[in-house]
Formats: C-alpha cells, sequence, structure tokens
C-alpha cells in the first residue's frame, strides 16, 4: 500500500523536473547537449504556450470562485502582468519555473550557453519590470508554478491577503 502511494506520487512528477539539490547546493551534472533535430525542437517549441498555461487557470478558476474579479494581460502594464487588479493596483505574475528561471544560479551550468542567455535576460527584464511596477504604485505579486503545482490554496491566500491589505491602505488614504 505504501509503495503503491510512492510510485503514485513519483509517477506525477515531470520528467527531471524539481528533484533539484535541496537548499542552496548546485545540482550536479553539466550540459549534455540537444537530443533532438532541430526539426523536432522548433515543432515542440512551437506548442508552447504564453497565455492561458496550466498554473494560470488554476488562479483564475480560483479567483472566480471567491467571487473576485480581474483583468488578464494587460498590454499596457510593464511586463504584461497575467492577472491584474486595476482599480487598487496590484499585479499578479504567474511564472514558469524554468522560463523565469526559479532558482537559477543551481542549475544554469546544465544548459547551453544559448539557453543560459535566454533565461538570464529573461530574469533580468522580470526584475526591470517588477521595479518599473512598483514605482508605479503598483504592489507586485510572484507565483511560481510549482507553488501553483504544490498548494494552490495557498497562492490564492497570498493573493486575497494582498488584496486587503490594499483595500485597507485604499481606505485609510479616502479618509
Amino acid at each position: 500500500m505504501q509503495r503503491r502511494t510512492q510510485e503514485k506520487q513519483t509517477s506525477r512528477r515531470k520528467a527531471g523536473h524539481r528533484s533539484w539539490a535541496a537548499c542552496s547546493a548546485p545540482v550536479p551534472g553539466g550540459h549534455c547537449g540537444d537530443i533532438m533535430s532541430p526539426e523536432t525542437r522548433s515543432r515542440i517549441m512551437a506548442r508552447i504556450k504564453s497565455k492561458n498555461t496550466s498554473p494560470e487557470r488554476t488562479i483564475c478558476l480560483e479567483l472566480r470562485r471567491h467571487g473576485v474579479y480581474f483583468s488578464s494581460h494587460a498590454k499596457h502594464l510593464p511586463g504584461r502582468p497575467d492577472i491584474v487588479f486595476r482599480r487598487i493596483r496590484v499585479a499578479v505574475f504567474i511564472d514558469g519555473d524554468f522560463w523565469h528561471g526559479w532558482r537559477f544560479p543551481l542549475w544554469e551550468h546544465k544548459l547551453s550557453e544559448w539557453w543560459r542567455k535566454k533565461i538570464a535576460a529573461t530574469r533580468t527584464r522580470d526584475h526591470r519590470n517588477f521595479g518599473r511596477l512598483r514605482r508605479m504604485g503598483w504592489r507586485v505579486i510572484r507565483i511560481w508554478e510549482h507553488q501553483i503545482e504544490a498548494m494552490p490554496e495557498r497562492c490564492i491566500s497570498r493573493i486575497l491577503c494582498a488584496l486587503a491589505e490594499r483595500m485597507a491602505q485604499l481606505n485609510t488614504k479616502e479618509e
């Protein structure tokens, strides 16, 4: 019985996903090169979505269940936040672990130079956009893909708490 539940848990994990070293230890190994032809890699990469991903849909569905109204992918804001609460100026980014480089320094040595540069540039752009939003008076919340997969209710709680804090701030300013 116990073995069966362990097998189920490991089978849910994506291939090579988040089996990274504990704490701040680097992941062992190095870059092995691409095992796919350029055509196959291109076909696979073309199927990866940037909007309405599974983590985004999970969060949006839960927010709607809580009766919260929001906008999605605001083009006029730096970084195009995934979820936006315009009136109270809260922006939520739902970031993929690989694409946005969660704990990147621990595993960047395993990537080719092209991917290292691409993810490093994404992290720099994210940092710049978050700063720009904060200077514009926005509260920025960043939620990682693995957080949503592990504990979606905690992610929703973070958003709802931030909304309540912002509402309280706005109410005290109006008085």
